[in-house]
């Protein structure tokens, strides 16, 4: 089960915050919503809140650098507090540079745990882990109110005696627990049975339970913090409660490392790592997962080479009865049943049969190819699961998770002043730069922020695939060996990558047009010309620009 809080073990773990951190410096914030923790960087340590009501607690790690994702919060702790009777924890921060105080404020109440920064006196928010609309406002901009709770009596420790009989009188068992847990300060579903103590005569329960909720309310109840063991589960507690097994231990802190421990098996110092690396680690795993998805897909659409050979063969056999410029041809075949042969018509017959010998060695490359690429993509899905699980448990570090990840899934930190390329550069025979786009969400940006209006732009016909632009900016068409060299790089970058002979559109940019609400990589291109090319994978690789 989860852990619970109360008052008492806020005020306490305030404290010990407090003796532990005042006048520490803090270098960086981390709120982190998806999965409810707030870390804090201090100089050297790391503090790690989890605030998931199924996950909750807090742990000490060794210290960790800032991420530039982070939030910058250059201070020294001045205090932490908790109001009286609340489950509520206050970091007071006081920059380093500048004077405005701020304020993280840590709610632990209910199941709607949360975390919030705020400016002083204003408090107005700053920052928020989790957004919140109702029944309070708890968004960046707003102001801060604190949740509005019952004031109960005995705040400062004083209650009479005959107030507490008239407390645990009448009623039963459970309805005199909920009038103390209502009623009375400091005391909680976790302690209320060590207050009314049923176990013992009711005078001697009076004065046992008033006198213990007396010392617990003032702070001065011995020995310290205990790992009770509840039947709920482990319950980290300020000190120990009779009728329930206990383990005493030297901090609030370190009862909550072991609890955290026993439930989990290793310290959670997940929130430790930046969580742009662990988004990045993330979609690495999607990538290779795709990529084996793509790979099988294209695998399947691999022609079979024998049946390419054998067209061949059987073009160069009757290359008699073959005329030229023609589409198509149906030839007797060796088996003596007709067989119809799809030809370019821009091609001699010889040369159409050569094509076919060459596009049977692609087939039998991608045939030989193909699955190695796709070993090697299952065995990195493998490797990257096991550190994804590992990161989230807090076992990896993050020097281990950047040199795990491939480069392209390896996004430049914000703040650097660099910023991902929507596509890869290419370097055609003739010099001229090509590029490619990298996935139908950057080919727009390619296309019309990346490419200057009398650039050439190409694109397979009839296929989904990247946009491809060759510089050029002299006057007439590029020379035509450049452009049938980006023309193969869009047959490759293209589904039509296993096809024989792929047509590929190619226009000024200037004349691409993207139609308004159309989806991501879709455009109108105009005045178009057409160059039907091989995709020819190796040639492509050939041109890659390191």
């Amino acid at each position: 089960m989860g852990l619970r809080w109360d008052s008492l073990l806020v005020r306490e773990l305030a404290r010990e915050l407090d003796e532990r951190f005042a006048g520490e410096r803090l270098r960086g914030l981390r709120l982190h919503g998806p999965t409810r923790t707030v870390t804090l960087l201090f100089r050297d340590v790391t503090l790690l809140w989890r605030l998931h009501p199924g996950d909750g607690g807090l742990t000490l790690h060794p210290r960790a650098e800032p991420d530039p994702s982070d939030l910058p919060l250059p201070s020294r702790v001045r205090q932490v507090r908790s109001p009286a009777d609340e489950r509520i924890l206050v970091f007071e921060l006081l920059p380093t540079r500048g004077r405005r105080l701020r304020n993280l404020i840590v709610e632990l109440l209910g199941t709607r745990w949360n975390a919030v920064v705020t400016e002083v006196p204003e408090q107005r928010i700053r920052h928020v882990l989790v957004r919140r609309d109702a029944p309070r406002t708890l968004a960046a901009g707003a102001s801060y109110e604190a949740p509005a709770t019952p004031s109960r009596e005995g705040v400062d420790g004083l209650l009479s005696e005959d107030r507490w009989r008239e407390l645990r009188s009448g009623g039963s068992p459970e309805e005199r627990r909920r009038r103390l847990v209502s009623s009375v300060a400091w005391t909680s579903p976790l302690n209320a049975d060590a207050l009314l103590r049923p176990d013992l005569p009711a005078e001697a329960a009076i004065r046992e339970g008033r006198a213990r909720w007396q010392a617990l309310a003032s702070g001065t109840s011995a020995p310290g913090p205990t790992l009770l063991e509840m039947t709920r589960g482990p319950q980290p507690y300020p000190w120990p409660l009779p009728g329930i097994t206990g383990r005493p231990l030297g901090s609030l802190l370190e009862t909550f490392e072991i609890w955290n421990r026993e439930r989990s098996g290793s310290p959670a110092a997940a929130g430790t790592l930046p969580t742009e690396l662990v988004g990045a680690l993330e979609r690495a795993l999607d990538q290779a997962q795709r990529r084996v998805t793509s790979l099988r897909a294209e695998l399947d659409a691999v022609e079979a080479p024998e049946a390419l050979r054998a067209v061949g063969d059987l073009l160069l056999a009757r290359l008699h009865e073959v005329p030229s410029g023609t589409e198509r041809v149906v030839l007797e075949g060796f088996e003596g049943r007709p067989l119809t042969i799809r030809l370019d018509p821009t091609r001699a017959p010889h040369e159409n049969a050569r094509a076919y010998y060459d596009r049977a060695a692609r087939a039998r490359r991608a045939r030989d190819r193909i699955p190695d690429m796709i070993g090697g993509a299952e065995r990195a899905i493998v490797r990257l699961e096991s550190l994804l699980v590992r990161a989230r448990s807090g076992e990896a570090s993050a020097a281990e998770i950047r040199g795990a990840l491939p480069s392209d899934s390896r996004r430049p930190a914000q703040g650097t002043g660099e910023a991902a390329l929507p596509y890869r550069v290419y370097r055609s025979s003739g010099g001229l730069e090509i590029r490619v786009g990298r996935g139908a969400r950057h080919n727009d940006e390619l296309t019309f922020r990346h490419a200057a209006p009398d650039d050439v732009w190409l694109h397979a016909r009839h296929a989904a695939g990247a946009h491809v632009i060759l510089r050029w900016a002299s006057p007439g068409n590029p020379p035509a060996r450049d452009l049938e060299e980006a023309a193969v790089l869009a047959a490759v970058h293209s589904r039509a990558r296993t096809s024989g002979s792929v047509p590929v559109d190619w226009t000024r940019r200037k004349h691409v047009r993207k139609p308004r609400g159309s989806a991501p990589g879709a455009v109108v291109p105009q005045r178009v010309s057409t160059v039907f090319v091989e995709p020819d994978s190796d040639r492509a690789d050939g041109l890659r620009e390191e």
